[in-house]
């Protein structure tokens, strides 16, 4: 990015935001704004963590203004958040008491020191948007992740590009794991965060059952065997309710595999929980 000032603008900012908007599918926006907030950080210290400083990036022009709002008074008891009536009159024609003024207080060089601020920026919320369309798409599924410690009831789980926090609500009682050891997890949600996008994992949920037998039973892959429902007891025992398209294919057998090599694995995985497979039916009864 070229150094610049305030006042002449950052066009290579803006083309360049605009670029990567249309590489990476980042809404410029969420660029535009991730900007201002590091830098509203910054200029907050810098006016003693003021509450009434403001930074704005023109869309157009590619320019940093830093702006202090403050309130039209009498006499000024607070330097930071007023201005006096007589010094409004003179700098800002037709103000009254009571009016708030943006007052800009853009400081010298900081056209320079704002585009090397947006640079880091956009680099690390590139990482963090492409984390977060990466495991948007794993949302609902299950992924494998590495167990990587283990502290005040949390495991912290390695997912790749990401860590998450398999939490005590989370886990299944009684299971343990060592540090290293590998794990499949269900995503329940991403979330997003003022530090990047957060993985929400579980090892109770019942399609956590669903995924692991989709991964096994090839015919439910292909869709000739549907699971129509899952019921769970964490740690306990599940049930699942499966029902073929084809009449010529055992929905059950084909759960159960050769010598139950397929529900082995699933069990295996759930270490140990028992798992019932029962043909659905639409007839409750």
């Amino acid at each position: 990015m070229r150094k610049t000032t305030a006042q002449k603008g950052n066009p290579e900012l803006i083309q360049a935001l605009t670029e990567i908007e249309k590489e990476k599918d980042i809404d410029k926006e969420i660029l535009f704004e991730a900007i201002e907030n590091s830098l509203l950080a910054a200029c907050k210290n810098q006016y003693g963590k003021a509450d009434n400083v403001r930074v704005i990036l023109d869309r157009k022009t590619g320019e940093f203004h830093v702006y202090l709002d403050k309130e039209v008074v009498e006499e000024v008891e607070d330097e930071a958040t007023q201005i006096s009536i007589t010094e409004a009159r003179v700098r800002y024609p037709g103000k009254i008491v009571g009016d708030m003024i943006a007052q800009e207080a853009t400081p010298k060089n900081f056209g320079r020191i704002a585009a090397q601020k947006a640079k880091q920026v956009v680099v690390q919320k590139i990482r963090e948007e492409e984390r977060k369309v990466l495991y948007k798409t794993k949302e609902k599924d299950i992924v494998t992740g590495m167990v990587q410690r283990y502290s005040n009831g949390n495991y912290n789980i390695n997912l790749g590009k990401i860590d998450a926090v398999l939490t005590p609500q989370e886990q299944v009682e009684g299971e343990e794991f060592e540090p290293h050891e590998r794990i499949k997890v269900y995503i329940t949600e991403v979330k997003d965060s003022t530090r990047g996008p957060k993985i929400l994992i579980s090892r109770t949920h019942p399609e956590l059952v669903k995924r692991l037998f989709e991964s096994e039973v090839a015919e439910i892959q292909s869709g000739v065997v549907e699971i129509k429902n899952v019921s769970r007891e964490a740690g306990s025992r599940s049930k699942i309710a499966v029902y073929s398209n084809n009449p010529d294919v055992d929905p059950i057998g084909a759960c159960v595999g050769q010598n139950g090599v397929r529900v082995g694995s699933v069990v295996e995985e759930l270490r140990g929980e028992k798992i019932d497979i029962v043909e659905w039916n639409e007839d409750p009864a």
